[in-house]
């Protein structure tokens, strides 16, 4: 299997309002970048959105490493919460709805394809590729101000 790096993040101005999503795959030694973005979203579907994208352009089963500042999207896969939220219906412990169900369905599939290990790093810190996301994902949601 080939190894990836999934660097990823997502913006929002507002929350809801315009967003963004920034994702970087490398390979053997290879870049490539993707961004889009969507005029009235949130934070946490474009965190999501990211992983998605980046897991989508992978043309062939791949052990991945993704390397996200979003907490929502490395515990929600890591804690294993989005697999129990599934298994009850998309709903939470407390019985009200989780938020984003679409979004995490399609990760979950996309997860089954790829070998994802999930990594949080601190957002705004100085690592070249996340800070490199994020100026990917604020100019993609600019488009939509």
């Amino acid at each position: 299997m080939k190894k990836i790096e999934l660097f990823t993040d997502g913006a929002c101005s507002g929350n809801p309002g315009p967003g963004g999503w920034g994702s970087i795959l490398r390979y053997n030694g290879h870049t490539k970048e993707l961004s889009g973005g969507e005029a009235l979203t949130t934070n946490n579907r474009m965190e999501l959105t990211a992983v998605i994208e980046g897991l989508k352009a992978l043309k062939e089963p791949c052990e991945v490493s993704v390397i996200t500042d979003s907490q929502y999207v490395c515990n929600g896969i890591t804690k294993g919460w989005a697999v129990k939220w599934k298994n009850n219906g998309w709903k939470k412990p407390d019985k009200t709805p989780a938020k984003n169900p679409e979004l995490w369905d399609e990760l979950l599939a996309l997860l089954d394809i790829h070998n994802v290990r999930f990594t949080w790093i601190k957002g705004h810190n100085g690592h070249p590729e996340n800070e490199r996301c994020d100026r990917m994902a604020v100019e993609e949601s600019k488009k939509y101000q």
